[in-house]
């Protein structure tokens, strides 16, 4: 008996500290792109993969992951509390790398034919981020490297973009300036990436 409770808690232990290493887990240092992409290899592999399919460059991906999930796979939103402490559910359905919605993300995958596509995936979030960008590009006739008006096409929609909604929200302009400025600190600094 005794045998089999050391045995149970040994595996427990194991399991609490094993776990998949930092798969998932956010790179340490976020604001250098070069630290970004040598902790995280397969962070590049995908980063490339959606700049040669969709055009959208590296710095502008990064910057608006960065924004949306500050590079966590599994990142949500905040949970509501009605009456300040009963959880009543997440104030949106966003979730993963890229923050993809539910209903945005089903018409991805159905668009581009990838049912499995995950958003928790780098691969998967960041060709999504390419192909929403991509027809922001097409419908908005916004640039693929501006990252400010991207972002806010990204975060208010196509059609919020369009309506201009994000004119009445002043935190949104000033965090779509920090987007723009990250992309500009990260083009600067993956030049320099081995």
């Amino acid at each position: 008996m005794k045998n089999l409770i050391k045995a149970t808690l040994l595996l427990a232990g194991l399991a609490a500290c094993g776990g998949g290493g930092d798969v998932g887990r956010a790179p340490s240092n976020l604001d250098n792109a070069c630290a970004i992409l040598a902790q995280k290899p397969d962070y590049r592999r995908a980063f490339r993969a959606t700049e040669r399919k969709w055009g959208v460059p590296v710095h502008v991906q990064m910057a608006t992951i960065y924004q949306e999930s500050k590079f966590v796979a599994d990142a949500r939103t905040p949970l509501r509390f009605a009456l300040g402490v009963i959880p009543v559910g997440r104030q949106s359905s966003a979730f993963g790398y890229s923050q993809a919605l539910d209903g945005t993300w089903k018409e991805y995958k159905r668009e581009q034919g990838r049912p499995r596509a995950k958003r928790d995936r780098i691969r998967d979030a960041t060709d999504f981020m390419g192909w929403y960008m991509s027809k922001s590009r097409e419908e908005l006739g916004i640039p693929l490297t501006d990252a400010r008006n991207q972002y806010l096409a990204y975060h208010d929609g196509r059609s919020g973009y369009r309506r201009g909604t994000w004119k009445r929200k002043a935190w949104l302009i000033r965090v779509s300036g920090e987007v723009a400025a990250r992309a500009d600190t990260y083009r600067q600094q993956l030049p320099r990436c081995r």
